[in-house]
């Protein structure tokens, strides 16, 4: 079977100008598209997503744009939650779905971005994990090019909807719980990636309750991660109440440094992750269903693609103690 590096190799060109010439880019010399198509014909290619389209019964070509985790040897447990979740909802929908890492086209600009995924007949995309940082991200949203789908962002458009929980009030919910059970005055609150956008979300929810509880607050950021949390919980929690972690991964570094250090304090989390149920103690966390958040976003996205506008999307989140007997099965 010919592919596109055929094409690109034959014709002397990079696999971006093929793509380009393919998807009908303005920025391209005509001397360079007579050349291209002259390679494509000749050798009879036929591009991945057209053939897949002329085969399949599928109604619409979607990508999910997943951000790892690179902060913990843990598993990414909440990335496979999100792609089970779109993939058991795109099958209902008769949606084709492909994975895309962000680590894939981090070297792109949008032009380049916006050529990979109309190469391989993305309609629409889901972009998970999305921050400040990311521009080129923002720009496609911008181009309207593709009906999108953020999660835990709060763009919306003509063509993009954001889906998320309420961040800072399950913050503020899981906190409160914790405080008021422990009565707590003095506490230690381990905020996300400073570029997050439900870092803030979450940060007005811890402050807007010590506040109101007339506590006082030192905040610092771990960065959602283990080891940060752990460093940073040996440093400032003898002179803390408790630990307020906005994720469960930081809520176990800050647990085993405790432990290490031999004092008590409560701790609290964020997510709801499996990994809490192995962490040795039944800790507040905020549940979200991070497999029913992507199967929202997967109608949502299939809602605008049949020609709706963007809109906000709120889901509902749950406090609960993650015990070990609740995930062994």
């Amino acid at each position: 079977m010919v592919s596109i590096k055929d094409v690109a190799k034959e014709a002397g060109v990079a696999i971006s100008t093929v793509s380009k010439v393919l998807n009908n880019y303005p920025n391209v010399s005509e001397e360079t598209k007579n050349k291209v198509n002259e390679v494509v014909e000749r050798l009879g290619f036929v591009p991945n997503a057209v053939a897949a389209t002329l085969s399949s019964k599928r109604t619409g070509r979607v990508a999910l744009l997943i951000k790892l985790n690179l902060h913990t040897q843990a598993s990414d447990e909440i990335s496979m939650q999100y792609i089970s979740g779109a993939i058991h909802k795109a099958k209902e929908l008769q949606l084709d779905v492909i994975t895309v890492f962000t680590s894939m086209i981090e070297d792109m600009d949008v032009a380049e971005v916006t050529s990979y995924f109309a190469s391989q007949g993305i309609k629409g995309i889901i972009i998970y994990g999305m921050t400040t940082k990311d521009k080129v991200l923002h720009k496609l949203i911008d181009s309207g090019n593709f009906k999108i789908v953020v999660v835990d962002a709060p763009m919306v458009n003509e063509s993009t909807s954001s889906i998320s929980i309420d961040h800072a009030k399950a913050q503020y919910d899981v906190a409160k719980k914790t405080i008021t059970e422990n009565k707590c005055k003095k506490i230690l609150y381990l905020a996300g990636d400073e570029d997050g956008y439900v870092t803030e979300e979450r940060l007005q929810g811890i402050k807007k309750l010590c506040d109101e509880k007339k506590c006082k607050l030192t905040v610092r950021n771990g960065k959602f991660s283990e080891l940060r949390a752990r460093e940073l919980t040996m440093k400032y929690a003898k002179n803390s109440d408790c630990v307020v972690c906005a994720s469960d991964i930081m809520a176990i570094g800050a647990m085993k440094a405790l432990i290490d250090m031999d004092i008590f304090r409560p701790v609290c989390g964020f997510d709801g992750i499996i990994l809490m149920g192995y962490a040795g103690k039944q800790m507040n966390t905020v549940r979200q269903d991070f497999a029913k958040i992507s199967e929202e976003g997967l109608m949502e996205l299939n809602r605008l693609m049949s020609g709706e506008k963007g809109r906000k999307v709120a889901v509902k989140h749950e406090l609960v103690r993650i015990k070990y007997e609740d995930i062994i099965c």
